[in-house]
């Protein structure tokens, strides 16, 4: 094999070039050269053998009778010792030899070669790892510049920014770092991945390298949101329901869910269920504090109150309210949370009126000939579990409107007939199934029904309303006079 072809091949192998690449490659570099020492490269020809075991370069001149510019024109004459075949008109390939170039022109072809070698390295490159950007990626520490962490990463570099650094992690030499791709970017002669540790997305990913469930669709990733260094909250759903999602993604014995935090150095994660019903979505958001009810003070504005014992009021905040904001942007929700003894100061009452005001209505794209049962217990609702159904029937709170009323003021829950997981999915079935009638507007309504029915004059027998004082036809004096039975 020819040194050029072993060349080629130290290309191919080191640097994952092409063989097609690499001839283009050479063959600038020799038509730089070329340029250099002739002033022009438009009459360079380069020429390969097919097993690339060498390369020839040819200068193509015209042949003439009477030679104006020499390195582009050839006399007859001299053209007949090279080929007796030739005449005026005819183009003629002349060898070069590349090892009587100038030094000049030598150094201009290998600068050349240099810059187009690197060009077709940083292009493949970047077509590589730009797929890679979101993906988790593994190198070793390499040095710190300006608070910046340089990544070994094999066959490029990664920086870790001051920025996207945990602020609870150390490195040393050596030291293994496992970091989210982000960005991209190219540098002088290669490409520069942008690191980060910070990221939410970063514990997803390494949770969804741990959990298979995930990987396989069943379990999906509603959600996650970081204070890097603080806590991170995860909101999980399950597609099927013989799979509990949180269970899945903390493991037997929370082995899982150990893996990721052991990853990222100890950071708290809270693995919580995602739920359709902003009540129990919050509830569940400010874990690890055990909510007692969730009251929504403005569904538009997505405002909520959160309420929780005195002793769990510093766990639902967190350190520098850090849990609570961390739950909000879980839930797209602003939470306000209150101890039980400062909402028995608020006057709640406000909420439990606006919220039956608005939570009893049929929504305006309901099916119109869909059948209306009237419904005045919660037992029957078709929806509600049977075991809970029969609880309810043996309890005051079984009255639709008194469920309602307890559910707000806490009564419900400070009576231990349900548990919190129950109170909050039959709210949610209310809040879906349920249409209230208000029974004072009925008995207006028979009232006003009762008032416009017929009265005649007892003098002419004409037609006459409760709001005449004479009849129309005879003119007598009349009025009405409506009696209450004891």
């Amino acid at each position: 094999m020819s040194q050029m072809s072993e060349a080629i091949q130290q290309l191919v192998q080191e640097k994952g070039l092409s063989i097609d690449s690499i001839k283009q490659m050479l063959e600038m570099s020799l038509k730089a050269a070329y340029k250099r020492a002739f002033g022009t490269a438009e009459n360079c020809v380069v020429k390969f053998e097919d097993d690339m075991s060498d390369v020839a370069v040819y200068s193509r001149k015209t042949i003439v009778d009477g030679v104006y510019d020499p390195v582009i024109e050839i006399e007859l004459e001299d053209a007949l010792k090279l080929s007796s075949e030739c005449e005026l008109g005819d183009e003629i390939d002349i060898i070069i030899d590349t090892k009587k170039l100038p030094l000049s022109a030598v150094s201009t072809g290998k600068q050349a070669a240099h810059q187009e070698l690197n060009e077709s390295v940083k292009n493949r490159l970047l077509n590589e790892y730009r797929g890679k950007v979101g993906e988790i990626i593994i190198g070793y520490y390499q040095r710190m510049h300006h608070d910046n962490i340089y990544v070994d990463l094999g066959k490029i570099e990664g920086v870790l920014p001051k920025k996207f650094q945990s602020p609870i992690e150390q490195y040393n030499k050596n030291d293994r770092i496992k970091a989210l791709v982000v960005d991209v970017k190219p540098v002088s002669s290669s490409v520069q991945l942008v690191l980060s540790r910070s990221d939410p997305k970063f514990v997803q990913a390494a949770l969804e390298l741990e959990v298979p469930e995930i990987q396989d669709k069943i379990v999906e990733i509603k959600k996650c949101v970081r204070t890097a260094g603080y806590r991170t909250k995860i909101a999980v759903a399950s597609t099927r329901d013989d799979v509990d999602p949180v269970g899945a993604c903390v493991g037997l014995k929370g082995v899982r869910i150990q893996n990721v935090i052991k990853e990222i150095e100890g950071e708290k994660i809270d693995v919580l269920k995602y739920d359709e019903n902003p009540e129990i979505f919050i509830k569940n958001a400010l874990s690890p504090a055990e909510v007692k009810r969730v009251i929504i003070t403005d569904s538009d504005k997505k405002q909520a109150l959160a309420i929780v014992s005195d002793s769990q009021f510093s766990l639902a905040i967190g350190r520098q309210g850090q849990n609570v904001r961390l739950a909000n942007k879980l839930c797209d929700w602003s939470i306000d949370v209150k101890t039980e003894s400062d909402a028995a100061e608020m006057d709640l009452s406000v909420y439990s009126k606006r919220a039956v005001d608005g939570l009893f209505n049929l929504p305006e794209n309901a099916v119109d000939n869909e059948e209306v049962v009237d419904i005045s217990r919660v037992s029957d609702i078709p929806e509600v579990d049977a075991d809970v159904a029969a609880i309810l029937k043996k309890s005051e709170f079984d009255d639709l409107q008194a469920f309602v009323d307890a559910y707000y003021d806490g009564t419900l829950a400070d009576s231990n007939l349900l548990t919190g997981e129950q109170i909050e999915n039959l709210f949610g079935i209310i809040h879906n199934y349920v249409e209230i009638v208000d029974d004072d507007s009925e008995q207006d309504e028979e009232e006003a029904a009762e008032d416009e029915a017929d009265h005649v004059c007892p003098e002419c027998g004409a037609e006459v309303t409760p709001d005449m004082t004479k009849c129309p036809k005879c003119g007598v004096p009349i009025s009405f006079v409506r009696y209450n039975a004891e």
